[in-house]
């Protein structure tokens, strides 16, 4: 028996190659050398540089869903649907390349990864509207206009599911040069200065009063050190990437949708959801 399994690893040329291709196209290739146990007279997966290899493939091919949205006039941007690498199935490929003999060749086999956002939902939580609200801004002001308009598209087209957090930080994300933010005046201990993002927490405070006539439930808001010219007092939402952040938490048996835009000096944030909601507005200033 052990001469059998002598003749095999014998037989078994290790260095011959395994090429790896995603739609068609080659995007590295593999010898078994690189991934057999040293030392060992028999072939084994070194399950180490395995892992390696199959998580660089799919950082390298994953492409992330994209959710159904609406367009500015309100029709439906269908969904795209992303993939990851299936390791399963490239297991059992790369090990009938390991254990066999001779070159191969895999196509890399993917994984769908689906939206959570699709356009039947979507149809379904456009159509009644709960609450909307709406502030102004100086639109010649371009680099705070500029901040406003940015903000805004990262919350457009948001969807909150039931008993799901909303934070404003988390969505919108850091504001940095590099996504298009410039310098513009902000309120930092009761003072005017100047910093990156200027203007977003117009935003912040717009989404606020929105949400919060719709009934949400508030999780975390903080007002400014002073007052702020675009709502009335005690209704602002200050935020800050590295400290007030504003949250909110669905509290509906549905999932509520947020449109947002900024235009002509106009900020107009609407919360909508489905016709059977059971939901109570609040009024609000």
């Amino acid at each position: 028996m052990l001469q059998i399994i002598m003749l095999l690893v014998i037989a078994m040329p290790i260095n011959e190659e395994l090429h790896l291709k995603f739609q068609g196209e080659k995007i590295g290739h593999v010898t078994r050398s690189e991934y057999s146990v040293p030392l060992l007279d028999i072939p084994v997966i070194n399950t180490i540089p395995y892992a390696e290899l199959t998580n660089k493939l799919d950082a390298q091919i994953r492409k992330a869903p994209e959710n159904a949205k609406l367009d500015d006039y309100g029709n439906i941007v269908t969904e795209k649907l992303g993939h990851s690498l299936h390791k399963e199935k490239f297991r059992e490929l790369f090990s009938d390349y390991f254990f066999g003999l001779g070159p191969a060749t895999i196509e890399l086999p993917i994984r769908p990864i689906y939206p959570k956002v699709d356009s039947e939902l979507l149809s379904n939580i456009k159509t009644r509207q709960l609450s909307v609200y709406v502030t102004f801004f100086n639109s010649r002001n371009k680099e705070r206009t500029n901040n406003i308009t940015i903000a805004t598209q990262a919350i457009n087209n948001t969807v909150v599911f039931p008993g799901e957090t909303f934070s404003f930080n988390k969505v919108v994300g850091k504001r940095t040069k590099e996504k298009g933010y410039l310098p513009a005046p902000v309120i930092v201990k009761g003072e005017l200065s100047e910093g990156i993002g200027g203007g977003i927490c117009q935003v912040s405070s717009t989404l606020y009063n929105a949400v919060d006539r719709a009934g949400v439930h508030i999780v975390q808001r903080y007002s400014h050190s002073r007052s702020v010219p675009y709502v009335p007092p005690g209704r602002d939402a200050t935020v800050s990437w590295y400290g007030p952040d504003f949250v909110f938490k669905n509290k509906y048996s549905h999932p509520i949708l947020i449109r947002a835009r900024a235009i002509d000096g106009k900020m107009l944030i609407r919360v909508f959801s489905a016709d059977d909601i059971d939901y109570r507005p609040r009024s609000g200033s």
